[in-house]
């Protein structure tokens, strides 16, 4: 079967009307990329889990109509520049579907694979996970750093907090290694239906609570992950360390070099132990909760 592709570039707000036209028009596939020229992020609770320009790829049968999809694209959305129209060849799309379904490793523990695939993890255990246009994949380095963590210390019986949580991809790996509870909080309503599904997909639905912060119960865990933006874990430093009980492990991710030893100021009241790993300009900061906080 041979197929022609329609390249759309809309604003981040556009996306679901977008998607929603492509997907009537009879769309076989479609996936997002970052249009301009920004890193996608687990944002900050409330923030758009989109690049602020995004370039939508929607695959199509030969047989589709797409100058007539392009005149209605053009007329229906505000795109930034005129929809454009190729052929792709049928072994090019079976690649990067291929390419689409290989696990991401972490460490010999955890691995995560699409939902929608067959493939699975040689050892370790799996984590499969719906890689559509929500956010938390585990390819963006700050979401790496996590899973290397949770790969590496197993959290075998514990109860665990994933503040930001976007895919809800930490707390679901949490739990894949032996959280018995895990909360995943979020701001944003995509993020909360997605972290749902991939709940679902993982039959793990049972073990997680998933809401925004302003539900979130009175909860004390023992591990509290966070992988938003530096500014937003200064802002909930007292916050986080009421969630966590005395000796917990709180993981901070989403932290740029230079903003460091900021955001361990913010901390060192309540935590100690401070241990920081980079991955390019992005680092991860670990710590323990004091038993004794020093605020007077």
């Amino acid at each position: 079967m041979g197929w022609q592709q329609l390249v759309v570039h809309v604003r981040a707000e556009d996306v679901p009307q977008a998607e929603a036209l492509l997907q009537l028009a009879g769309a076989a596939a479609l996936s997002a990329g970052d249009a301009g020229d920004a890193p996608l992020l687990e944002p900050a609770p409330g923030a758009m889990p989109l690049w602020p320009h995004v370039e939508l790829r929607a695959l199509f049968t030969t047989g589709t109509d797409l100058d007539r999809l392009r005149e209605l694209v053009e007329e229906t959305l505000h795109t930034e520049r005129t929809p454009a129209i190729s052929a792709v060849d049928d072994k090019d799309w079976q690649a990067a579907w291929r390419e689409r379904i290989t696990a991401l490793d972490f460490g010999s523990t955890l691995s995560v694979v699409p939902a929608d695939t067959s493939a699975a993890p040689a050892r370790g255990t799996c984590l499969k996970l719906n890689m559509g246009l929500a956010f938390g994949t585990g390819r963006h380095p700050t979401t790496a750093l996590c899973l290397e963590w949770l790969a590496a210390h197993p959290p075998r019986g514990a109860r665990v907090l994933d503040y930001g949580s976007g895919s809800g991809i930490l707390a679901l790996a949490a739990l894949r290694l032996g959280a018995t509870r895990a909360w995943a909080v979020d701001h944003d309503p995509q993020a909360l239906t997605a972290t749902a599904d991939n709940a679902r997909c993982n039959d793990l639905g049972h073990s997680l609570w998933v809401g925004p912060p302003g539900s979130l119960p009175e909860v004390e865990v023992d591990l509290l992950l966070a992988n938003i933006v530096a500014g937003t874990l200064i802002e909930h430093a007292a916050r986080f360390a009421a969630y966590a009980k005395p000796g917990a492990t709180v993981v901070l991710s989403g932290i740029l070099e230079e903003q460091c030893k900021t955001v361990e100021s913010a901390y060192s009241n309540d935590f100690e132990g401070f241990e920081r790993v980079g991955r390019e300009e992005w680092l991860r900061i670990t710590a323990k909760r004091k038993t004794r906080s020093s605020r007077m």
